[in-house]
Formats: C-alpha cells, sequence, structure tokens
C-alpha cells in the first residue's frame, strides 16, 4: 500500500513537472512572437524617422527657402549689399 502511494505521488509530480513545462514553453513562443512583432514595428519606426530626416533637411535647404521667398512673397535679393564696421571707439 505504501508503495502505491509513492508511486502515485512521483506520478502526479512528473504530471505537474510536465504540465508546467508545457506552459513555460508556450510562454516562451508567446514572447518571442511579441519580440518579433516588436521588431517589425521598431523597423517601420525608423524608416517612418528616416523619411521625416529627408524630408526635413529638403525642407530646409537655402535654394528652396530663397525660390519660395520669391515665389510666394514676392521678395527679391538686395542689387548692393555693403557692409558697416564698427571701430573700438
Amino acid at each position: 500500500m505504501k508503495s502505491w502511494v509513492v508511486l502515485l505521488a512521483l506520478l502526479i509530480a512528473v504530471v505537474a513537472t510536465a504540465v508546467s513545462l508545457i506552459a513555460l514553453k508556450h510562454q516562451g513562443r508567446d514572447l518571442f512572437i511579441e519580440l518579433e512583432r516588436e521588431g517589425r514595428f521598431q523597423d517601420q519606426h525608423q524608416v517612418e524617422w528616416s523619411r521625416l530626416q529627408i524630408e526635413l533637411a529638403w525642407l530646409g535647404e537655402t535654394g528652396r527657402i530663397e525660390t519660395q521667398a520669391q515665389e510666394r512673397l514676392d521678395m527679391q535679393s538686395p542689387a548692393r549689399i555693403r557692409v558697416l564696421v564698427a571701430g573700438d571707439g
């Protein structure tokens, strides 16, 4: 009778260990899937960031700004530029 109790306890322990191992493997797979999803999300954000940086550089080009100022605001470059230098005096 005592050996049956020990055998039953060992069987329950083995089944419980197997179930917990399966649960942990499933949790690991779920975390890996989430990690891959977040990696793709990060890649998309990196592409968007790069695109915005290129667009910002394009918007800040001097030639483009001058063209926009001339076309939209009817601004003109001065015909003659003089530089005044103040003395220490």
